[in-house]
């Protein structure tokens, strides 16, 4: 290790501490429930856009119609898991504006101070996908007495849960669970139309196998 090379690391090392005390609370943390499930060509880089999203107000105009389930669904636990599915008029409209006319779009998520030092301390690689272009949709379905949603966000028009993700949330009580779903339009990881929500969450049940 060469002398630049050492000097170099103590002072970045110094550095990081410092911003450590001095700027911890600036630094941006992510979503307290996690990252969701991954469907289609969805990616972590496009959750991070739709979590940007958040920040705007949602309308209905473009939602998505559940096809099921419909509103007071009951879903018997003597049946495999659910599948969810819906249509959507961001799928359905096939002409877009060219790239040239491409809306003013979201930032990306900036990288704090701590993590550019981290990264010069000790370099990682990272794999990056082709930025996606298309239609997304991020699915929640609420669970009562539980803090996080079950999520999934993906390209597709459905989603079939697994015995794994159904398994947890399915306990039959007298509270239903509640889905929604977030839609947008993505220009290569940047936000171009939406988000769009339903106007009300559907609500379905969870019925108790038979004897």
């Amino acid at each position: 290790m060469t002398t630049r090379r050492r000097v170099l690391e103590s002072v970045c090392a110094s550095a990081l501490l410092l911003f450590t005390a001095a700027c911890g609370k600036d630094e941006e943390e992510g979503p307290k429930c996690g990252e969701p499930l991954y469907g289609g060509s969805a990616t972590d880089e496009v959750w991070m856009t739709m979590v940007d999203a958040q920040k705007k107000s949602a309308d209905t105009s473009k939602a998505v119609t559940v096809t099921w389930p419909y509103e007071g669904a009951y879903h018997s636990l003597n049946n495999p898991p659910p599948a969810i599915t819906w249509t959507s008029p961001l799928r359905a409209s096939l002409v877009r504006d060219t790239p040239g006319k491409l809306a003013q779009a979201s930032p990306r998520r900036s990288r704090g101070v701590l993590s550019w030092l981290g990264e010069l301390l000790i370099p990682t690689a990272e794999a990056h996908l082709p930025p996606y272009t298309g239609d997304i949709y991020w699915v929640q379905i609420t669970v009562p007495g539980r803090e996080c949603p079950v999520e999934m966000l993906t390209s597709e028009l459905s989603w079939q849960l697994d015995a794994n993700t159904w398994s947890p949330i399915s306990e039959p009580t007298t509270q239903g669970l509640s889905l929604q779903i977030t839609s947008a339009y993505l220009q290569e990881n940047r936000l171009k139309e939406g988000p769009f929500k339903m106007a009300q969450p559907r609500t379905f049940q969870r019925l108790s196998p038979s004897p």
